[in-house]
């Protein structure tokens, strides 16, 4: 079965290409949406990094690394709309880049901002001009909860946009009913339990849902067990889920929706 992970990612030395490439090798991994954990602003306490790494040099890190393995990695910009905003250099290095740039993603939480601030918004419309889905962190705080990426969704109908985590933290039941109120607006499997899945195919159809997984944040077996060996929900994606909805239905969330979406050929 062919995995497309459309949430994965690299940063400082915790998070590494090597790291990526030794996970996608061992879990059988056929190709990955990498974004840069580098560009991010605040830290968990929402206070800003006392290092920071600029948007364009955290882009850089990520398009090396998509064109030294560019039949397996693709890229997701992460943006930095509070303490940098959009830029002639990230525009032209996207455009530049146009064929391994896969996404444009935003972090309302490591910047607390919304989606729909006036600080995201040159960002959203350079995605539409470049024809990029948004893929959007959601839930830890409120510029993150699920509402407002939808509420840019409305403002933004041409453009796929990606609730990664349905609401982290949360029960997954707004994001949920989201899901049904914007055709554009599609949810992540990242750290959302299965069952939530498995609930978003039955109520809205397959074409709703696209595997992410966050990894390699806990480490090169991210797929498998955390830092304490406790197992992952990734291995319900892997060895559960297949079980309870149709061969379509999982070939969709696991690469196809991926595929078309994202315009991957791997």
């Amino acid at each position: 079965m062919k995995i497309i992970d459309t949430h994965v990612h690299i940063g400082g030395d915790d998070m590494t290409e090597q790291m990526v490439i030794e996970m996608m090798e061992d879990y059988n991994i056929s190709y990955v949406i990498v974004s840069n954990g580098d560009a991010a602003e605040l830290d968990h306490r929402q206070q800003v990094l006392s290092v920071q790494h600029t948007q364009e040099e955290a882009l850089q890190r990520t398009l090396d690394f998509a064109r030294a393995y560019p039949d397996k990695v693709g890229v997701a910009v992460w943006i930095k709309p509070r303490l940098q905003g959009l830029t002639k250099e990230l525009e032209k290095m996207i455009e530049e880049n146009s064929d391994i740039i896969k996404a444009i993603k935003i972090h309302p939480f490591h910047s607390n901002i919304s989606p729909t601030d006036r600080r995201v918004i040159p960002y959203l419309e350079l995605a539409e001009h470049y024809r990029l889905p948004v893929v959007s962190h959601t839930g830890g705080c409120e510029a993150a909860e699920p509402i407002h990426l939808y509420e840019a969704a409305k403002m933004f109908p041409s453009i796929p946009f990606v609730m990664v985590h349905m609401g982290l933290g949360s029960d997954n039941r707004a994001a949920l009913e989201l899901l049904g109120r914007a055709n554009n607006l599609y949810g992540d499997t990242t750290w959302v339990p299965m069952s939530t899945t498995v609930e978003a195919v039955n109520r809205f159809g397959a074409e709703k849902m696209l595997f992410g997984s966050d990894a390699p944040i806990d480490g090169k077996d991210t797929y498998l067990c955390n830092p304490k060996g406790e197992r992952s929900l990734y291995q319900d994606y892997f060895h559960v889920l297949p079980n309870l909805i149709s061969e379509s239905d999982y070939k969709k969330i696991m690469h196809e929706n991926a595929e078309r979406m994202f315009n991957i050929n791997c």
